[in-house]
């Protein structure tokens, strides 16, 4: 655990804290090197005309995004938002509100943008753009992961998320860029996957995934690599091939497509699920790394594409693999359209892993014991990327309704945690949107304590001892802070790794 860091104590749900002025002022994410940002087509650092590249970049995006415009003008202040944010409530820094955090830039907009921030710039709450402003840009629009939880609250549908991935582009722009997030993106551009982890080496960890699950269960459960004319390709999150506890939702993938009959492959051109790009609001960036995707499908002549368990992973996928790949009969290039006929279109495309488990489970195509789990009580971590920019299955609310069944059919003690913390109302990990790196651990732990406090509420009156989850960034984050809140880190889990203990192979 990280020196000087320490979990605030729990408190009684619900709690709207006492601010605390200047709580994480200051707090920053380690700049990205020149090597770093040069890579993805940024500056290496800080250009000496930021301010003009700044103001311009922010013109061009209110040009291009007419939502970002729409959300700088319509907040009227009324406060809805401001206690639901968990880096708030973890922090209580007033500016990790999210209406403030918006107010870092909206103040700049009205500024240059808006004619009574031109000449009456006290009057509006405008402010010039200054190297301070831009150090507190950096600071406050990377204590936002981006949830999109203060939106599901806001009257006007406010999407703070949509601000901070501007943020964060103007400051990519100029050459302010976060190391964690723009080093993953350039390891997926070179090599597949936010771990740099090559080919090689990925064939070498699945042989042995292999050699594991044939000596603990007695089946020739496969782990197939670049495998042509398979019907799956598998999409899943890198942390998947090698960190604990992430491996055993791998291992439970493998045996729901052995015990169905299903040919699968992961690809080692495309073997990373996680899109950074998204986080940093670079389309582009976010285009280059699906079309990875699309490239590999191609080349190995899959018919169908399923996502693995990761929350923005599988937003991407969802909401923006059509209009950047093609994949979903977004796009119209031919490539796009070649996928098109390629893929069979009786499945939903992309499918995530839990819609094609749930199938095989209704279908009784595959056969899980519950009792196998016997040993767990668990509860479900809804994640925010899933659950407020996404669907599963044919129903609205099926991202929350199919993991939950895939729990209840392999585990037969399962409990919820309370309403106003659970489904679109979910408390974020604290972990996602790029901060997901031990330079901002004391966020992290802060930004965890919602959730924190309702787990140890069914933790204490029902003895939940595993809260399974659906995101390999949320297995991450908690594995990393439970031990501060007193839990051990083996008490988070996915959903397929209850499925790899319950599925029965063979006889």
């Amino acid at each position: 655990m990280a020196a000087n860091v320490t979990a605030p104590p729990f408190r009684v749900i619900p709690i709207i804290p006492a601010i605390l002025p200047g709580a994480m002022e200051g707090l920053k994410p380690f700049v990205a090197s020149d090597k770093i940002q040069e890579a993805l087509g940024f500056p290496g650092e800080l250009v000496e005309d930021w301010h003009d590249r700044a103001i311009a970049k922010m013109g061009e995006l209110l040009t291009k995004y007419r939502s970002l415009k729409v959300y700088l003008d319509a907040c009227v202040h009324c406060g809805a938002c401001s206690d639901k944010c968990h880096y708030f409530l973890g922090t209580r820094d007033p500016k990790n509100m999210p209406v403030a955090r918006q107010d870092l830039m909206r103040s700049v907009y009205r500024r240059y943008f808006t004619l009574p921030g031109k000449f009456f710039p006290k009057l509006v709450g405008a402010r010039n753009l200054t190297r301070e402003v831009l150090d507190e840009w950096y600071s406050y629009f990377h204590q936002c992961s981006e949830c999109r939880r203060c939106s599901v609250f806001c009257p006007y549908g406010i999407d703070t998320a949509e601000i901070t991935m501007a943020a964060r582009e103007i400051l990519d722009s100029v050459g302010y860029g976060q190391k964690y997030s723009n080093e993953i993106i350039g390891k997926v551009h070179k090599i597949g996957n936010n771990l740099g982890l090559p080919g090689p080496a990925l064939e070498d960890t699945l042989a042995g995934l292999e050699e594991d699950v044939k000596e603990a269960s007695g089946s020739d459960v496969r782990f197939p690599l670049d495998v042509k004319g398979a019907q799956v390709l598998l999409i899943t999150p890198s942390a998947d091939f090698f960190a604990e506890p992430h491996i055993d939702s791998l291992i439970g993938y493998a045996k729901v497509f052995h015990a169905a009959g299903i040919s699968w492959t992961l690809s080692s051109m495309a073997s990373e699920a996680g899109n950074f790009g998204l986080f940093i609001g670079n389309y582009e960036q976010m285009r280059k790394v699906a079309l990875r995707i699309r490239q590999a499908a191609l080349e190995l002549g899959v018919k169908r594409i399923v996502v693995g368990e990761c929350g923005h992973a599988w937003r991407v996928a969802y909401s923006f693999w059509n209009t950047l790949t093609g994949i979903g009969d977004g796009a119209s290039d031919p490539f796009a359209l070649q996928l098109q006929r390629q893929l069979d279109h009786r499945y939903r495309q992309p499918s995530h892993i839990c819609e094609l488990t749930w199938d095989l489970i209704e279908r009784k195509a595959i056969t899980l014991d519950p009792d196998a789990n016997d040993h767990l009580v668990v509860t479900f971590h809804d994640s925010c990327n899933v659950a407020r920019g996404s669907r599963m299955g044919e129903m609205p609310g099926g991202q929350f309704e199919i993991p939950r069944a895939i729990i209840r059919a392999s585990a037969n003690h399962y409990v919820e945690m309370q309403d106003a913390t659970t489904r679109e109302k979910t408390f974020c990990c604290g972990g996602g949107g790029g901060l997901l790196t031990d330079d901002l651990m004391d966020l992290r732990v802060k930004g965890a304590l919602p959730r924190m406090e309702a787990l140890k509420e069914v933790v204490d009156r029902d003895g939940v001892n595993f809260m399974a989850t659906i995101c390999a960034i949320c297995k991450t984050q908690f594995s990393k802070v439970m031990p501060y809140y007193g839990y051990n880190m083996r008490m988070v889990g996915g959903v397929h790794q209850l499925v790899s203990n319950a599925i029965r192979l063979g006889d």
